[in-house]
């Protein structure tokens, strides 16, 4: 959306699962500063982590990306087999958030139940990825201010030179100790305190509609 309403209909975008790439020699103020600035140990650790997750993680992103209606149809007939596709997910990719049974039966009901069913959700990965421009939008830079939340266990995490790639970076917070790639599940409250960061009064990102502000002018009525 940034990439093609930006600066249109889209004024600013935050993401929780940014990617990024080294910066480029086409941009050698960014480059330079990224050779001789050293990682630290947690932009290490990510590395690290994100070295394992493309290892040993990505199976059901090429079977998704290749496969997706037979997989789909495998999902739609097994109850049990849609439960374990989806709940290893659930475990693997968030910070050993405590799921309640309720929890996880409500996210299995939404593709089991939906009228879609569960091809749906795995249609987008092979239309992606049978197009060929997955790596080069990830590459692309929208202009319009960008804002990124961190998680420590999500699934990539690169180091913070790396995610000036991906935009306008105006407001970023690496400093999250909990969360996973579920953040929005896991830690609603530290998500929406960064959106309230970036979007409020004196935030980066305050005002980019001229003349609004998301406050209401009108004296409140009682």
């Amino acid at each position: 959306m940034a990439l093609k309403y930006g600066g249109e209909h889209v004024k600013a975008w935050h993401t929780n699962f940014p990617m990024g790439f080294p910066p480029p020699v086409t941009r050698p103020v960014a480059y330079l500063k990224h050779m001789v600035t050293p990682y630290t140990a947690a932009e290490k650790a990510g590395l690290q982590k994100s070295q394992e997750f493309d290892k040993q993680g990505r199976g059901y992103y090429m079977e998704q990306a290749t496969q997706p209606q037979t997989l789909g149809y495998s999902l739609a007939d097994s109850p049990v087999g849609l439960l374990g596709w989806i709940y290893e997910k659930l475990l693997s990719w968030t910070d050993k958030y405590p799921w309640t049974d309720d929890e996880v039966l409500t996210w299995i009901s939404i593709y089991l139940f939906s009228r879609a069913g569960p091809a749906a959700s795995i249609r987008i990965y092979y239309e992606t990825y049978q197009s060929g421009d997955s790596l080069q939008l990830a590459r692309q830079r929208p202009s319009i201010p960008m804002g990124i939340s961190v998680f420590p266990a999500e699934l990539i995490v690169r180091p913070l030179s790396w995610y000036t790639t991906n935009g306008n970076l105006v407001f970023s917070n690496t400093s999250h100790t909990k969360g996973g790639h579920f953040a929005a599940w896991e830690a609603p409250d530290a998500l929406a305190k960064d959106l309230r960061k970036m979007y409020g009064k004196g935030g980066p990102a305050f005002s980019v509609v001229p003349g609004k502000t998301g406050y209401d002018s009108a004296p409140a009525r009682l």
